[in-house]
């Protein structure tokens, strides 16, 4: 299989799995990365998700060029269908875009080697991105007569200050580990790839005993607020911060607190 999903806990752990191809994304891992996701979603019991690319040298580069480099459809053609057509007749970027698929659970992007490109893409889509000191991220796209088609500039200069995404977009250079952390596009670093799944699965503990209905208001505040100006992002602060009032988490969480006992969420 070219990505797999094991569960530890609450934790969903999704690896890529073509380190022979330094885990390029083809059109079946693509859809098989989707369809974990679509799991990952709608199972209660999963609190968060880890993805992670096998072997040593790369986290994810981006799409596999060999596979998707030729189509016989015009984009014309493809443009107006649906998204699974589409791939097949060459908009294969439409399924590296995660957003269709409205997760409401954090995805934390465990990044060793190489992060390239749409591997990049990918973990710019993710909630929380940490990475070994091995790792290295690029967007080489316009080296090879293209753009970012995931959004990857967009997104970039949502992560990074603006200096910083323009350079490695206009460039294509690649920047390391310790030039990302200092740029804020990740929030820790790790010594070796061996110790980099356990700090996730350490974060994705964390993010599990919190009440989940808590943490799915605070990712959609996330992404509904971001364009807005402060006086309307507090109104939709507000009217989250109700729906969460009176929920049986929250009570418990005020009454675990009284107690000073671990609180036990039930997701209502």
């Amino acid at each position: 299989m070219p990505v797999h999903m094991s569960i530890q806990g609450a934790i969903a752990v999704i690896r890529l799995d073509r380190p022979e191809a330094l885990n390029a994304l083809d059109i079946d891992s693509l859809r098989a990365l989707r369809g974990h996701l679509v799991d990952v979603r709608d199972n209660r019991d999963i609190r968060a998700a880890i993805i992670s690319g096998e072997g040593d040298r790369a986290f994810c580069v981006g799409a596999d060029l060999k596979s998707t480099r030729a189509s016989h459809a015009s984009y014309a053609e493809a443009l107006f269908l649906d998204k699974e057509l589409a791939a097949d007749d060459g908009l294969y970027i439409r399924l590296m875009d995660l957003s269709d698929l409205d997760l409401r659970k954090p995805l934390i992007a465990a990044i060793n080697g190489h992060c390239l490109g749409g591997g990049l893409e990918l973990a710019l889509q993710c909630d929380l991105r940490i990475a070994s000191s091995n790792a290295s991220f690029g967007l080489p796209e316009a080296v090879v007569g293209s753009i970012p088609a995931v959004s990857g500039l967009h997104r970039l200069l949502k992560a990074v200050p603006q200096a910083h995404a323009m350079q490695m977009a206009l460039t294509g250079q690649r920047i390391d580990a310790a030039k990302a952390l200092g740029i804020g596009l990740v929030s820790e670093l790790v010594q070796t790839p061996e110790a980099l799944l356990q700090r996730a699965l350490e974060l994705g503990e964390r993010i599990a005993v919190a009440a989940p209905l808590a943490i799915q208001a605070l990712q959609s505040l996330a992404r509904q607020t971001a364009h807005l100006s402060d006086a309307d992002a507090q109104r939709l602060t507000e009217l989250y911060w109700g729906v969460l009032r009176d929920t049986e988490d929250r009570l418990e969480g005020r009454a675990a607190f009284a107690e000073k006992r671990p609180p036990q969420y039930k997701g209502r």
